[in-house]
């Protein structure tokens, strides 16, 4: 779970540091789109390097699911009778919501792919002309809210599963144990609010 999350999470942080590019306008944003397609031709030829990306990531995901599917049934097995009564003591809503968060994430990933990637549910869409894709789905208010409310979701992913990550690859020893979880909240405040920066710069005007 830790591991396929770390790859994941170096996802996100390198899929947000291509995204910001958008406010350098669009002709530098269809350039860093473009240079993700021919990144590595000459070698394994053009668009190669993203198909290598996304079989890495498929394979992170399918692997992250079976460790959550693990993780989930080993919790039953080890309480098979709820509680009567359950006080939130040593729990976060974050570390509660883990699941369903997870498959809220994943179907929009889905609508994600098919909005900005393949274009089938966005009338707008301009094949290669990414900026402006972003830009036509994103000023419509509510596919902005959804994408926000997405965010806040990955965000209570990304805290509970940076905190819990860390635990499990051993950094839970003291001094460390005392800034995981303000470090966990950190990162995961600042990669939500910079995703959410973009459908607000839409809705406001600022990219049009």
């Amino acid at each position: 779970m830790a591991v396929t999350g770390v790859i994941l999470f170096l996802f996100v942080v390198g899929h947000l540091a291509g995204n910001l590019k958008i406010f350098e306008g669009p002709a530098a944003f269809n350039a860093y789109a473009e240079g993700l397609r021919t990144v590595g031709a000459p070698f394994v030829g053009r668009g190669w390097f993203l198909w290598i990306a996304r079989v890495v990531l498929i394979v992170a995901v399918l692997a992250h699911i079976w460790a959550a599917i693990l993780t989930t049934r080993a919790g039953w097995r080890a309480r098979p009778v709820s509680y009567r009564r359950l006080e939130a003591v040593e729990t976060t809503y974050a570390a509660r919501t883990m699941r369903w968060g997870g498959v809220l994430i994943a179907l929009y990933v889905i609508y994600h792919l098919l909005d900005f990637t393949f274009g089938r549910v966005n009338p707008s869409f301009i094949p290669g002309d990414v900026y402006h894709n972003v830009v036509a789905s994103l000023r419509v208010w509510p596919v902005a809210a959804a994408y926000i409310a997405a965010m806040v979701v990955l965000g209570l992913h990304l805290y509970h599963g940076t905190w819990s990550a860390l635990q499990t690859l051993g950094l839970n020893r003291p001094p460390t144990g005392r800034w995981r979880r303000g470090a966990a909240a950190g990162i995961a405040v600042l990669i939500a609010g910079a995703y959410i920066s973009i459908p607000v710069a839409v809705l406001a005007g600022i990219l049009r």
